[in-house]
C-alpha cells in the first residue's frame, strides 16, 4: 500500500510523498534526493560486501601463521558467510517496507562492527577454536543480507527507465567491495598501524618465498571499521524513507507468481555464480596449483576476479535499460556456460604452471559475463513487477542467490574430497547455466516472448 500524508510517519524519517514516475516531481525534487540517496546507501553497501567476504581474503592466510586446518575445514569456513548472507537476505528483503530506509541502512550498517572487532581479535591467536571462527564467519554473514533491502529501497527510489542503471550502479559498485578486501589484505598485513600501538596486536610469523616475515592479519578488519562507523551514522543522519509501506504478511503475494521463481532461477545463474566463485577463487587457485613450485599467490590473482564482474555489472546497466534486460541477460549466460566449459576442462588436465594464466583468463572471462547477467537480470525484475512487488522480488532472488558462497564452497570441498578436482562442480555448472538460457529464451527473450522484459 503507499501513503502520501505524513499521519503515519514518523517525524524526521518519512518523506510525506514520492512519485518517481510524475515528470514534474522527478525533476523538481526527486532526482535529487534519489540520487543522494543512493550515494550513501552504496557507499554503505560497499562496506557490508567487505565485511562479508572479508572471510575469504583471510582464511587462505589461516594456515600459514599457525592455524591447523584441513582443506575441508577452510572450505567451510569460507562457505559460513554465504549461508548466513542468503538466511539474513530472506529477512532482509521484508525490513525496508516496514522500518523505512533510514531505519535499516544505518543500523545495518552498524551492525557490521560485530564481525570486524571479533575477526580482530581472533587473527591473533592461533589457539582460537574452530567453533569461534565459525560463528565469525557466519557473523560476517550480516553483510551478505544488507543487500535485500538496500536493493529494494534503491528500486522504490527511481523510475523504471533508470531502474536498470540505478540497481547496477548501486550493486556494481557494492560488489567492488569483494575486490576491495582481496586486494588491500596482502597489502594492509605487512605493516603495523598506527604506528604500532600495544592495543593493535603484536605480529604474526608467516613463511614468504622460504622466508618467515612478519604480518598483521588484524589489520585487515582493523581498517574497515571507522568506514563502517562513519557511513553507518552518516545514513541515520542523511537518509530519508519514502511512503512505500507494507507489513510482513501482504509482502508474501510475490510468491504468487512464477515470474518470482524464474527470476530467482536467472539470478542464482548471475548472482550466485558471481558471490560463490568470489568466495572460493583464492581456495580454487590454491588448490589447483598451490602444490607447484613457485605457485602463485592466490590473493594476488583472485581480487581480479569480483573487480571484472563488478565493473562489468555497473557497464551492463545502462546497456540493459537501452537493449531490455532479456537480451542481455541471454547473451551473458551463453557466455557463462562456454566460459564454464573451458575451466572445467582446464581443471581437468593440470600437470603444472603452464596452464594458470588460460585458467585465470577463462575464469574473468567467466566473471565478467556473471556481472553482465546480474545487471540485466535486475533490469527485467521491475518490468514484471508493479514498484513494491517489484522490490521484493528483487530482495527475495537476492537472498537465494546469495547462498552461493555457501553452496560454491560445499560443493568444492566435496569435490576436492571426492574427486581430487574442481571439474565435477564446473561441468554441473554447466548444466545449470544451460538449463536457465533455455528458461529465460523462451519467456523473456525471444522474439514474441509472451513477457519480453
Amino acid at each position: 500500500m503507499t501513503a502520501n500524508n505524513t499521519s503515519q510517519a514518523a517525524s524526521g524519517t518519512w518523506l510525506p510523498r514520492w512519485e518517481p514516475e510524475d515528470n514534474a516531481f522527478w525533476e523538481s525534487e526527486g532526482k535529487s534526493r534519489a540520487w543522494t540517496t543512493l550515494i550513501l546507501t552504496t557507499a554503505a553497501l560497499t562496506m557490508a560486501f567487505i565485511t562479508w567476504f572479508l572471510v575469504s581474503a583471510l582464511v587462505v592466510r589461516l594456515p600459514q601463521i599457525g592455524f591447523q586446518f584441513t582443506a575441508s575445514q577452510l572450505f567451510w569456513l569460507a562457505a559460513m558467510p554465504g549461508l548466513a548472507g542468503g538466511s539474513l537476505r530472506l529477512i532482509h528483503m521484508f525490513l525496508t517496507p516496514i522500518y523505512g530506509t533510514r531505519h535499516v541502512v544505518s543500523l545495518s550498517t552498524l551492525s557490521l562492527l560485530i564481525p570486524l572487532v571479533g575477526w580482530f581479535h581472533a587473527v591473533q591467536n592461533p589457539d582460537t577454536p574452530y567453533w569461534v571462527l565459525m560463528l565469525l564467519a557466519f557473523l560476517a554473514g550480516l553483510g551478505g543480507g544488507n543487500f535485500s533491502s538496500f536493493m529494494p529501497s534503491t528500486s522504490m527510489f527511481f523510475p523504471k527507465r533508470l531502474q536498470g542503471t540505478a540497481l547496477a550502479v548501486q550493486a556494481g559498485v557494492g560488489n567492488f567491495g569483494v575486490s576491495v578486501v582481496q586486494f588491500v589484505t596482502p597489502w594492509v598485513i605487512g605493516f603495523a598501524l598506527l604506528g604500532g600501538m600495544a592495543w593493535v596486536g603484536e605480529p604474526q610469523t608467516m613463511m614468504r618465498g622460504g622466508e618467515e616475515v612478519e604480518v598483521y592479519l588484524q589489520n585487515a578488519p582493523l581498517v574497515m571499521i571507522p568506514f563502517v562507523a562513519v557511513f553507518g551514522i552518516t545514513a541515520w543522519l542523511f537518509l530519508k524513507s519514502i511512503p512505500i509501506k507494507s507489513n510482513f504478511a501482504e509482502q508474501f503475494d510475490i510468491f504468487r507468481s512464477g515470474h518470482t521463481w524464474s527470476q530467482t532461477s536467472l539470478y542464482i545463474m548471475t548472482f550466485g555464480g558471481f558471490s560463490g566463485l568470489a568466495a572460493t577463487f583464492p581456495l580454487l587457485i590454491g588448490q589447483v596449483y598451490g602444490s607447484f613450485e613457485n605457485a602463485p599467490d592466490p590473493l594476488a590473482w583472485a581480487f581480479w576476479g569480483p573487480l571484472v564482474g563488478s565493473a562489468s555489472r555497473v557497464v551492463a546497466g545502462p546497456v540493459s535499460d537501452r537493449f531490455g534486460g532479456a537480451r542481455v541477460t541471454h547473451w551473458a549466460g551463453i557466455g557463462m556456460l562456454l566460459c564454464t566449459l573451458y575451466v572445467a576442462y582446464n581443471v581437468t588436465t593440470v600437470t603444472g604452471l603452464e596452464s594458470f594464466h588460460t585458467f585465470v583468463a577463462a575464469m574473468l572471462a567467466l566473471f565478467f559475463f556473471a556481472g553482465v547477467g546480474n545487471a540485466s537480470t535486475f533490469k527485467q525484475m521491475p518490468m514484471l513487477f508493479e514498484p513494491r512487488q517489484g522490490g521484493g522480488v528483487i530482495g527475495f532472488t537476492a537472498a537465494i542467490a546469495a547462498y552461493g558462497p555457501f553452496i560454491f564452497g560445499m560443493l568444492f570441498a566435496w569435490s576436492f574430497a571426492a574427486h581430487g578436482s574442481a571439474a565435477p562442480v564446473f561441468y554441473g555448472l554447466a548444466v545449470f547455466f544451460a538449463f536457465n538460457i533455455g528458461l529465460n529464451w523462451v519467456l523473456y527473450a525471444r522474439r514474441n516472448a509472451p513477457y519480453p522484459c
